[in-house]
């Protein structure tokens, strides 16, 4: 009898010893009582590093457990809006720049960001891309994308070529290139919005970069303006420089093309860089992040804010949301940002370790010209960049002049400022 009380004693004090190291951390938090908050995003080829990022902010935060769901780039729009529409949506989203953050806004679904600590961490252009029309910001600015050139040093220096300055250095570059049966460039053509971004890195110095996009926020100027049409010739000049039947390669297949050392050069964002690194950690990589303007010492690079975070209005749990906020507004959220996805951070005072991501970060510190199709053309639906960046489809098939392409997407832009901002509704998803 006494041997049978002296184990149901030990089991009872065993179990409740169990469980108390089972439910509480080091903090004295009950795991049982951790809010769980799903956090939408369109990078799916960064749950890797968005995990780890999110460990550091959960051991300094046990109450608070974040599920990263990431979705495909081009379905996440309207996997969004649906669930917003139907209050389905999320504690936290990620949000298109600019019209995108400002359209969601516009509409009550954000929650005002303007007051919570770190919010001075960003300089004020940065935060311009997740205001409202109220002038409120709604999301914490992610990064700043840079616009560039890829080229593979390797290839270069078997040729005996120093990578292009300017644009008449580009073309003898590539001339060069192609005469020695090396495929000078790798585009996509089949998705429109790699057109557009084609447009934004190599055209800004043929349009005038910053004093066109004066002209363009001031009324001076529009969309059929001669500096566009001599942005259209210039990538009209490339076409014999691209890979053959670049109509019909979408972005894997031209990064394919250039990590697998098929072509010399490839042209995106700085947030391809840890993807081709990863595809050949071989690949002997350089940036040109722009080309310089006559009488100036420094290239004229596009860069535009790449998404912000925001918190769903009405979420049961935006405290914490908004608790996650401030970390990713903290100079400690922006460095593991950058430091893990070799990106630059929209937090001041990070710094980048990665040789590239340092070039880039003082080039576009030292002269830089928005992306202009996307700041300034994304209002609308369609949107006048959406419009544009069709009609440089239609171009290259040889469906569409410059001249109407150019006058589609000036009728576009008026129509979209007048109708303003959309008001969202159910989207209808394909089968």
């Amino acid at each position: 009898m006494k041997k049978k009380l002296f184990i149901g004693i030990f089991f009872i004090l065993f179990s409740g010893i169990a469980a108390g190291c089972g439910s509480e951390d080091s903090s004295g938090n009950s795991n049982e009582d951790a809010v769980e908050l799903e956090m939408y995003s369109w990078r799916t080829e960064d749950r890797s590093a968005y995990e780890e990022i999110i460990a550091a902010f959960e051991e300094e935060n046990p109450n608070i457990k974040i599920k990263f769901n990431p979705f495909e780039a081009t379905e996440y729009n309207t996997i969004l809006t649906n669930a917003l529409v139907s209050g389905t949506g999320p504690d936290i989203v990620q949000l298109r720049p600019y019209t995108g953050a400002r359209t969601i806004a516009d509409n009550g679904y954000l929650v005002a960001l303007d007051d919570i600590e770190g919010i001075d961490n960003f300089d004020e252009s940065y935060l311009e891309a997740a205001q409202g029309s109220d002038g409120n910001t709604y999301g914490i600015p992610l990064s700043l994308n840079i616009g560039l050139i890829y080229y593979n040093i390797d290839i270069f220096n078997e040729h005996g070529l120093d990578p292009p300055e300017t644009w008449d250095d580009f073309i003898e570059v590539s001339q060069e290139l192609k005469n020695n049966g090396v495929t000078p460039l790798s585009v996509g053509g089949r998705e429109a919005w790699l057109l557009s971004m084609l447009h934004g890195v190599i055209t800004p110095t043929a349009y005038g970069g910053n004093e066109f996009v004066s002209d363009i926020t001031e009324g001076a100027a529009d969309l059929t303006d001669s500096r566009m049409m001599e942005s259209l010739d210039r990538m009209e000049e490339l076409t014999e420089y691209i890979a053959d039947g670049f109509m019909a390669l979408d972005d894997a297949d031209s990064q394919a093309l250039f990590y697998t050392e098929e072509a010399a050069m490839y042209v995106n964002g700085d947030f391809q860089l840890e993807v081709l690194e990863n595809s050949n950690p071989d690949l002997s990589i350089g940036v040109i992040p722009g080309f310089k303007e006559e009488g100036s010492d420094d290239p004229l690079v596009m860069n535009w804010v790449d998404g912000s975070y925001g918190v769903v209005k009405g979420t049961e749990h935006e405290e914490e949301a908004l608790q996650f906020m401030e970390f990713m507004a903290s100079p400690e959220f922006g460095q593991l940002f950058t430091d893990n996805l070799s990106r630059v951070s929209a937090v001041e005072g990070v710094t980048a370790s990665h040789d590239i991501v340092k070039q880039i970060m003082e080039a576009s510190e030292a002269n830089s010209t928005p992306y202009l199709m996307l700041v300034e053309y994304g209002l609308g639906s369609p949107s006048t960049k959406g419009i544009f960046e069709d009609g440089l489809q239609g171009m290259y098939l040889g469906e569409v002049t410059k001249e109407e392409l150019l006058e589609q997407s000036q009728e576009n832009a008026e129509r979209a400022a007048e109708e303003g901002v959309e008001e969202l509704e159910m989207i209808e998803e394909d089968e």
